[in-house]
Parts: structure tokens; C-alpha cells; sequence
């Protein structure tokens, strides 16, 4: 509630992770907005009761409360451009897409000076774990804002960790999928090193999943046919590595992560690179 009044809620990135995320605040009973480029996306939330919304400032205008889940930087700056203006005092953003932790930190600057709480929650886990309600949410804000937005946060979270101010939930996000493509690079080079060993592939892959070498990302890897079966996976991790070296610089503490993933994610989006 807030202010004695159900939390008016609003959702704009309706992709393969943010729509069971929004579909988690319509089934958990909060009164929905949405907005898509593509009007055609709407569809199945209003046909679970949601409310299409007539552009992005309209959208703001009826929120207490707006989530927003876009690829990239850009994409959010674009957002929160027509967004902001049409927040109304009072309300919270909160940002699950993957971005540079410096742009939230600009975000929440811009949000503190027009009485707007702000948090950054990127969230893990996968559309499977969003629509089970048990995604991992990483959240940089004040104790306040955090306060604020986790009745909403709560209708897909199974783990909130709060782990400071503005930019460090974009921080820890990107350390994790950094570590998540290193981990899945190591699992490319073990079973190609087996086989070079005349192990086969399979019989290894089984045998590590119950052994020490075992971690989430191995399994991942090992359940691929191939590694270009993880090109939309592997593109979104390739992001998450860029963004991690920007924050630390090339040679920074990430550079390990950075090399250890390099060349499973190159085979998994080699072809598009030939374009």
C-alpha cells in the first residue's frame, strides 16, 4: 500500500525477462500500466487487466511506481527522457535493465532534485524465474527507496539484497554475468580439452556436473548443441562484459572474467560478426 492506497504500478520493456515480471504484478493484484512500441505487445496484459497506456508520459502520469526493463543504455536514456518529465512527486523508477552504474548514478541525481525515489534492481535469474517469483533482485538506492518500491519487488523476488547506494546493484549484476560468461567459457574449453583427450563429450559433460569442476554455468554450457545455440544469451553477456570493463578499465580486476569468457562468446556470435 501507499498512503493508505493500492500501489499504482507501470512497466515498459515487456521482453522475454520483463513480461513475467509484469504479468507477477498483475497476478500479485497491483493495478498495471503499459507501454511498448509495438501495440501488439499489449495485448495479452490487457487482456489480463492492465491498462494500455497512450505514450510514455501518460504511462508516468497514472504510476506511483514505474519498473523498466530495456537491452541497454540507450534504450533507457531514451525512456526516462519522456519519462521523468511526467513522473509526479513522490514516485519511484526503478531500473532492471543491465546499464553502466554511472548512468544510474546520473538517474537518481535526476530523480532526487524532482522528489522522485530511484532505485537500480537488475534482476537474475531468466523469464523462468521471473515467472515463478523467484528472481534475485540486486538493488542500489537509499533504505528509503528500497522501502518504498519492495512490496512491488516482492510479487517476483525470491532474494532482495540491498547493497548500497544508487549504481551498486548495476555493479553487482555485472560482476555476477561476468563471471557467469567466464564460467561458460572455462565449460568450452574443459569439454573441447576432453575431447582432445578422446573422452567423449557427453560421458565428460555428466561426469563434471556430480564432480569439483561443476558450477551453474557449465550446466548451462553443457546442455548446448552447439555454442551459437546461446547467440541471443551470449550477445547479452558480451554487454555485461563491455560494461564491467568500462567501469574497471581494460586492465582492471574484471580483465580475468573478460579473457576466460572470450572465447566461448566469440563462437557463439562468430557468425554475426561476419556480417
Amino acid at each position: 500500500m501507499m498512503a493508505g492506497r493500492t500501489i499504482q504500478t507501470a512497466f515498459v520493456g515487456l521482453g522475454s525477462q520483463g513480461a513475467p515480471m509484469a504479468e507477477r504484478l498483475l497476478a500479485a493484484g497491483f493495478p498495471l500500466t503499459v507501454w511498448a512500441r509495438r501495440p501488439e505487445v499489449l495485448g495479452p496484459f490487457i487482456a489480463q487487466g492492465a491498462f494500455a497506456a497512450a505514450s510514455l508520459a501518460d504511462l508516468a502520469s497514472r504510476a506511483d511506481h514505474v519498473g523498466i526493463c530495456v537491452v541497454d543504455d540507450a534504450g533507457v536514456s531514451a525512456v526516462c527522457e519522456q519519462l521523468l518529465p511526467a513522473m509526479q512527486p513522490g514516485s519511484l523508477l526503478a531500473i532492471h535493465s543491465t546499464i553502466l552504474p554511472e548512468s544510474c548514478e546520473r538517474l537518481a541525481h535526476r530523480c532526487e532534485a524532482a522528489g522522485i525515489s530511484f532505485v537500480d534492481a537488475p534482476v537474475s535469474g531468466g523469464g523462468g524465474a521471473a515467472a515463478a517469483g523467484t528472481l534475485t533482485v540486486m538493488c542500489g538506492g537509499t533504505n528509503d527507496a528500497i522501502a518504498q518500491a519492495r512490496p512491488v519487488f516482492d510479487a517476483f523476488a525470491g532474494l532482495l539484497v540491498h547493497l548500497g547506494a544508487a549504481g551498486t546493484g548495476q555493479r553487482a549484476k555485472i560482476v555476477n554475468n561476468s563471471l557467469m560468461a567466464a564460467n561458460m567459457g572455462l565449460a568450452h574449453a574443459a569439454l573441447a580439452a576432453a575431447e582432445a583427450l578422446g573422452i567423449d563429450r557427453k560421458a565428460a559433460a555428466e561426469l563434471i556436473k556430480e564432480s569439483s569442476g561443476r558450477s551453474f554455468g557449465f550446466e548451462v554450457y553443457a546442455r548446448l548443441p552447439y555454442p551459437e545455440a546461446f547467440e541471443h544469451g551470449a550477445a547479452l553477456l558480451r554487454k555485461d562484459i563491455a560494461l564491467l570493463r568500462t567501469s574497471l578499465g581494460v586492465n582492471g580486476p574484471g580483465h580475468v572474467l573478460n579473457e576466460a569468457a572470450a572465447g566461448f562468446l566469440d563462437a557463439a556470435v562468430h557468425h554475426e560478426e561476419k556480417d
